[in-house]
């Protein structure tokens, strides 16, 4: 077994140095932090996490506080996971998924296990009650997503301004006149100030009077059935549609399905533009869906570095909202003439 005596023989230092780095309870020069690494990794030595948060009072162990029986995990949602999971290798920690409520009770229980040295929120809502249980426990913490005030709380988010008026730009472009936006069930009393929701259509509205065109803003489940149920809703209340955009990847597969299945072409008669996917969408639909791509990775990693940063007492980055970008499918295209 290697010990920290071949460590420091290796690197040329005293045993109390390794111990300051492998504990990380003092501060050692950037060339001999290195040497110790260099030497350790040359070995084979691998640090006693436990020994170490002893000695340093920190776990060197993050959270991802997800509400999982609250919202799908969609393969959006898991880009912004392993993003973050990487991120925190990379800077020598450990990321755990609590799929906790958004109640915020079963994350009071778990910040007083002093498992964590701080947590990274997801699903944030514009008053959300996990905000004050982790100010009232002193723990770090950063959010991915947004409350109503942002300003005082160390976060990143998407953008919606300007995700929506990039998609809108695009069909309005291609000659679209009659959209619809497809939001999230806003019935659950959880989701009713559910951040991606309301600024999203916040945006919505904003962008249709920008452009002169009348907002539609429909509401729909998450799952496939969800968007078939929708389809239907399309053809029977809003016959005039040309192009939707949709927030759910798993309804947007359903709603492509149901609309080929009764007879509408896309993008010939109507065009699907999906808000917030992930990479992997467009191959699951047929035509191949255009899409506003999830900044996912980009935020989970912007994530992790903030928390950290706070963590650590260092320098935090200051709040950055990434929009989605628009990649080009086949489920767009100019509207059918009348």
């Amino acid at each position: 077994m290697v010990t920290m005596r071949d460590v420091a023989d290796r690197a040329g230092v005293s045993i109390a140095t390794v111990s300051f780095v492998v504990n990380d309870t003092k501060p050692v020069s950037a060339a001999t932090r290195t040497r110790i690494e260099q030497a350790m990794n040359e070995l084979g030595f691998r640090r006693n996490a436990v020994a170490r948060a002893l000695a340093s009072r920190r776990t060197h162990i993050l959270a991802m506080a997800y509400p999982a029986l609250d919202h799908d995990l969609s393969s959006s949602s898991l880009e912004f996971f392993t993003s973050a999971a990487a991120a925190a290798g990379r800077l020598d920690h450990h990321l755990v998924l609590w799929p906790v409520s958004n109640d915020a009770a079963e994350l009071k229980e778990l910040i007083g296990e002093g498992l964590v040295d701080g947590v990274l929120l997801m699903e944030v809502q514009l008053d959300d009650p996990r905000v004050a249980v982790l100010e009232a426990s002193r723990m770090p913490f950063a959010l991915i997503g947004r409350t109503a005030d942002p300003t005082p709380y160390v976060h990143v988010d998407i953008d919606f301004d300007a995700t929506i008026r990039d998609a809108v730009d695009h069909l309005h472009g291609l000659g679209h006149r009659h959209l619809v936006l497809v939001s999230g069930d806003r019935s659950d009393p959880g989701m009713i100030d559910y951040g991606p929701y309301v600024r999203s259509e916040a945006a919505f509205r904003d962008t249709a009077q920008a452009y002169g065109f009348e907002p539609i803003i429909l509401h729909c489940g998450t799952t496939a059935a969800a968007g078939r149920e929708l389809a239907g809703r399309l053809q029977h209340d809003h016959p005039d549609v040309t192009a939707v955009l949709i927030m759910k990847e798993y309804a947007s597969l359903g709603l492509v399905s149901e609309l080929r299945r009764i007879g509408r072409d896309i993008p010939g008669e109507i065009s699907v533009l999906p808000l917030v996917a992930s990479r992997e969408l467009p191959s699951l639909s047929d035509p191949a869906l255009t899409i506003m791509r999830s900044p996912g990775p980009e935020l989970g990693r912007l994530g992790v570095e903030s928390l950290i940063a706070l963590v650590g007492g260092g320098s935090v980055p200051p709040p950055q909202l990434i929009p989605c970008r628009l990649e080009i499918g086949s489920s767009t295209a100019a509207p059918p003439r009348s």
